[in-house]
């Protein structure tokens, strides 16, 4: 079979997978949802926890059903690995406290106040679970996996992390051409390391809870998170960045700090290395 032919049934199963998704969050958000609240009696809490907990369930059955009638295998980036999500999740929260615990420590980041546990908070951390979850499931569980398939690891990385990276592009509107570029850079790096740590534990679980702990340790500070104001206010502390942005991420946050874009080229060339050693990348 010719590389185009491989290429375009790969993109087809590609787009057949997200159509699947989005019919089957379409449906859970208008059909299933508003008879959940009639019959339960909701309030606005509860139906957005209920709203949350839903898509990120039938999306995870669209994918798995869809992925298993054309792939015709089992589901195994969907296996449950308790000890890989706590570790995942550990290495996560670790891996971008380095960069603000630094920077609070050299007096970059301030804390400004002390708020303790906010009523906000818990249904932040959730929002932020479900979103990660989306992502690893649209970004590595179907665009790398299936492009992986067609021309290998290395290019459906870097095209699947581009792409991670210009659907965050929309949380620096208005942003000079240094801080697009800056948020360009970073955020394909980070959607590498993504993919990266889903090529070593092919598991879409253990890569979103990296890719959660992550959000949520820059949530808990008080700063900014890849752009968004929105969590700022229920966060445990309120900070403020002082200095110049390329060492402080500006108004995107943590992330387009130069020391984190640092850290991700030394964990992506450990993570490469790692994985051609340990024979985990494909080659087409």
């Amino acid at each position: 079979m010719s590389k185009w032919r491989i290429a375009a049934l790969a993109i087809g199963k590609l787009l057949l997978v997200l159509a699947a998704i989005v019919v089957a969050m379409h449906s859970f958000r208008l059909l299933l949802l508003p008879q959940i609240q009639s019959v339960f009696h909701l309030d606005d809490v509860a139906t957005s926890a209920v709203r949350r907990t839903g898509i990120l369930l039938v999306v995870i059955l669209a994918y798995w059903a869809v992925v298993r009638l054309i792939e015709k295998r089992a589901i195994v980036e969907l296996r449950l690995a308790p000890l890989g999500v706590v570790l995942g999740a550990l290495s996560g929260a670790a891996l971008i406290s380095i960069t603000t615990l630094s920077l609070f420590a050299a007096g970059i980041y301030e804390v400004t106040a002390v708020r303790g546990l906010q009523s906000g908070l818990l249904d932040a951390a959730g929002l932020i679970l479900v979103a990660a979850m989306l992502e690893e499931v649209a970004f590595r569980g179907v665009l790398f996996r299936m492009l992986e398939g067609a021309w290998g690891t290395v290019p459906a990385l870097w095209l699947s992390s581009l792409l991670f990276s210009l659907q965050h592009m929309d949380n620096v509107e208005g942003a000079g051409l240094v801080a697009l570029l800056t948020t360009f850079i970073s955020a394909t790096l980070i959607g590498a390391f993504w993919t990266l740590v889903f090529v070593h534990t092919r598991n879409l679980w253990v890569v979103g809870a990296n890719h959660a702990a992550w959000n949520c340790s820059i949530m808990l500070t008080g700063l900014p998170l890849s752009g968004l104001e929105d969590w700022r206010s229920v966060a445990p502390f309120e900070s403020r960045y002082n200095g110049p942005d390329w060492i402080t991420g500006g108004a995107f946050g943590p992330e387009d700090s130069a020391l984190a874009i640092g850290l991700m080229v030394i964990c992506l060339a450990v993570l490469f290395r790692a994985a051609r050693k340990r024979k985990r990348t494909i080659e087409v």
